[in-house]
């Protein structure tokens, strides 16, 4: 794997993208094979996996338009960096906040902005649930995006109190989403949220079968959500 074989696949999935950004997602490969042996950032060890799953996953938004330029997104769980890094380094123009509880994370994240030169990224150590009720985080960002494995309606209830109304809540799904948006509609109404179509974002050459589900916000998210950290898990709202 080498930044030819990142254009090219970038390429084949009809992604745009910047002359420097190959460069910046190979840095970033190296950095997750080096940092992955001193802790678990990844379980996916083949590069081409790598990419295929993380990055390019995290990339097919941007064949739809759907996050605009000079607007801020908040990632929420972040882990590795996937979708928010992967976003910063292909649209310089938004700014970006990773939010995660574990502050290893965010050191690994903070790290690799700084050997690629991403300027547009901070990083906030928190859980979901506790960074949503802070003044400066709720309610300010016009995209909060996750690829976390939960359910929908633990998923939006994570996600929609950092979304402004009128902006939206991007959830990166499986084949799961269609038996979870019945429990998760209600959801996200209780959350001031509507769902839009999902928009299917297929990976060239892999039989996955990923979705992205733009939920917009609508209204303001009543004050109780989210509940204490760890109550949306244990007891999931439209249950």
């Amino acid at each position: 794997m080498n930044e030819k074989t990142i254009a090219d696949k970038l390429i084949l999935n009809g992604i745009p993208f910047s002359d420097d950004l190959p460069e910046k997602l190979y840095t970033y490969l190296e950095m997750l094979r080096e940092w992955n042996q001193k802790m678990d950032l990844t379980a996916v060890s083949e590069d081409e996996e790598t990419v295929d799953k993380h990055f390019i996953d995290s990339l097919t938004v941007l064949r739809y338009g759907i996050i605009r330029e000079n607007t801020s997104l908040i990632d929420v769980g972040t882990g590795a960096g996937f979708p928010g890094m992967v976003l910063a380094m292909a649209m310089p123009s938004i700014q970006v906040t990773l939010l995660d509880s574990q502050q290893k994370r965010l050191s690994f994240l903070d790290a690799l902005a700084d050997r690629t030169g991403v300027p547009n990224v901070k990083t906030i150590h928190a859980r979901a649930e506790d960074g949503a009720r802070k003044a400066e985080l709720r309610e300010r960002f016009d995209y909060a995006v996750s690829r976390a494995v939960a359910p929908l309606n633990v998923l939006c209830e994570y996600m929609l109190p950092y979304v402004k109304i009128k902006g939206y809540a991007l959830c990166w799904k499986g084949p799961a989403l269609k038996d979870e948006m019945a429990q998760g509609g209600k959801a996200v109404r209780l959350l001031g949220g509507r769902m839009e179509m999902p928009v299917s974002c297929p990976v060239e050459d892999r039989d996955w079968n990923h979705m992205i589900l733009p939920v917009q916000k609508v209204q303001a998210t009543p004050v109780q959500y989210p509940r204490k950290a760890g109550t949306p898990k244990d007891k999931p709202l439209g249950i």
